[in-house]
């Protein structure tokens, strides 16, 4: 098959259903490009179902297998009725990646109440609701894997305390479900936390805070930002059986930044990291022509890696050339 170029072997998920919520942009797009390449029959389900159409297009040229379904994650008894109803169809549900989400950017003196709990409902909520409804609708009975994608906050995550905290609590349930469901049903429920991903989700933010990322990325250890792919490279481990003694963690991918300490910057002479850029090679499993037309070979022309503001594209194309010079 060409296409996505997973560092991971060919049919690794054969005869696997797994869901993705929000998978039909940035990093649950980029996820769902990776299982189907390995084999899986994905499942994408979001609010918007044109951004679901338009990923099931690309992996069904790319000679993946996908499906769509419409999903509010808000509402319990869709995510029931969305279980149900492709159990129902397949036979299986194998693994869930709970992606969907989302936050705003704002000082927690200037949060609203509301603000804050409509982050907290989608986030932490509609992550419990889909987990629930994975059990009661499969897992309970025949085991699965479970990915949360939450943020990393081990630090705190001033700006948006509202998802810092929904995140966290994803952290804790995950663990408490790994020790309530591990033991009777096989099932494995694990979190990744990603660091600062360049990602559609970048289009959510003011041009002030797009203008930090940019300006303050060679603070992390890594030297860099991180890429959709290695998030979705994450998840797919901790799907695959190479993960099967793996249960109730929070991986974060992250570049190191969660353990950095103090200001690179505060000693200009001598700053502790490499203002001059990564010398740590990304990873990139979007093929190296997934931008441009390639006259219908493959389908490979219907991508578009990112749509992201264009000083984060002119990153990732830094990025990219990088990568290909492995």
């Amino acid at each position: 098959m060409s296409g996505y170029s997973s560092v991971f072997g060919k049919g690794l998920f054969k005869d696997q259903v797994i869901l993705v919520t929000g998978g039909g942009t940035g990093i649950g797009r980029c996820i769902a490009h990776e299982l189907a390449s390995l084999g899986a029959l994905v499942i994408i389900a979001a609010r918007k179902l044109d951004q679901l159409n338009n990923t099931a297009k690309e992996i069904r040229l790319l000679g993946g297998r996908c499906e769509t379904m419409t999903l509010n994650i808000r509402d319990p008894l869709q995510a029931q009725d969305l279980v149900n109803s492709l159990v129902a169809k397949h036979g299986k549900l194998t693994g869930l990646v709970n992606n969907a989400g989302g936050q705003f950017h704002s000082p927690a003196s200037k949060m609203s109440p509301k603000g804050f709990a409509t982050v907290v409902d989608l986030n932490l909520m509609g992550t419990f609701y889909l987990c629930k409804a994975a059990f009661e609708g499969y897992m309970g009975e025949y085991g699965g894997s479970i990915v949360n994608i939450v943020a990393e906050c081990r630090n705190g995550f001033p700006g948006m305390v509202h998802t810092g905290a929904a995140r966290a609590g994803i952290i804790n349930m995950t663990k408490t479900l790994a020790v309530e469901w591990g033991p009777y049903n096989g099932i494995r429920i694990n979190c990744v936390a990603p660091g600062l991903i360049l990602s559609s989700g970048m289009k959510n933010y003011p041009e002030k805070v797009l203008d930090g990322f940019l300006d303050n990325s060679w603070l992390n250890p890594a030297g860099r930002m991180g890429t959709e792919s290695e998030i979705a490279s994450s998840v797919v481990f901790l799907l695959s059986p190479a993960a099967s003694y793996i249960n109730g963690i929070n991986l974060p991918v992250d570049g190191a930044s969660s353990l950095s300490k103090g200001d690179a910057k505060a000693n200009s002479a001598h700053p502790s990291y490499n203002p001059a850029g990564s010398k740590m090679a990304p990873y990139i499993g979007w093929p190296q022509q997934g931008g441009e037309g390639d006259g219908g070979r493959g389908g490979r022309g219907v991508l578009k890696e990112l749509d992201a503001p264009e000083p984060m594209m002119q990153l990732y194309a830094k990025y990219k050339s990088m990568a290909h010079k492995l």
